[in-house]
């Protein structure tokens, strides 16, 4: 598949996953007795991974996320050179996603980006008040098993990874929403932290670094947990 393509992919499912997930956080969260509260946050999420996946996974590989791509990487399932470019494209899709969010919570009265903004946070920032490192090791662990699911879905059942990819998704968000506003992807969290605009920024670095180890550790993992025949069958395939 041509480069330019898998860029486009990759723009679009981050696009969507941070649209639709930080979207329904912003918009629908929060409106008192009709609102979807923690449970439908989680479930957009991972509605928006489910649907990506299987609108663009395809063409790219459906990663949506720099830590995915890393995590690939380091389980030998995608090449470091393909890396900066995927990259760049998740974090312009989170972006432009973030912008179009800013575009429309701004048409109510009273919308103030400052107050959060769907952004991530540990210690005073963290929804419930987390300290760093409880906030370190949810991300990191919440990550690991993100990509070890990622990974071995994609082994086991390929047509119906996508299903098992959004249902984990959705059970971090359960799990992680009250610690840390879940982050596990490091384009979503700075695809809405420009606009809060403050403290979102200055901890955009802890959810670039722990979802990473994270996703890391994982892909380490795996290269012992897979069989290498079967790791290697697929690594072939995602070339081709």
């Amino acid at each position: 598949m041509d480069m330019s393509r898998k860029i486009a992919a990759e723009f679009l499912g981050t696009f969507w996953l941070v649209l639709g997930g930080c979207g329904a956080a912003v918009l629908a969260a929060g409106i008192p007795g009709v609102g979807v509260g923690y449970a439908g946050v989680a479930l957009a999420f991972g509605l928006t991974v489910l649907t990506g996946a299987y609108a663009f996974g395809h063409i790219s590989g459906g990663h949506f996320n720099p830590a995915v791509t890393f995590g690939l990487f380091t389980a030998g399932r995608f090449p470091a050179k393909d890396i900066p470019a995927y990259w760049i494209a998740q974090i312009l899709g989170g972006l432009a996603a973030g912008s179009v969010l800013y575009v429309i919570a701004g048409g109510a009265a009273g919308f103030d980006p400052s107050a959060g903004f769907a952004s991530n946070g540990y210690g005073d920032h963290s929804p419930h008040g987390y300290a760093m490192m409880a906030c370190a090791v949810c991300e990191i662990v919440m990550t690991f098993m993100f990509l070890i699911v990622i990974l071995n879905s994609t082994l086991a059942a390929p047509g119906y990874a996508p299903i098992a990819i959004g249902l984990c998704l959705t059970l971090i968000h359960l799990i992680s929403i009250p610690v840390t506003n879940t982050s596990v992807n490091p384009a979503r969290s700075m695809g809405v932290a420009f606009f809060q605009g403050s403290w979102a920024v200055e901890q955009l670095w802890f959810f670039w670094v722990m979802p990473l180890v994270g996703a890391g550790l994982a892909g380490l993992a795996q290269r012992w947990l897979a069989s290498p025949s079967t790791d290697r069958q697929t690594s072939q395939k995602l070339a081709s």
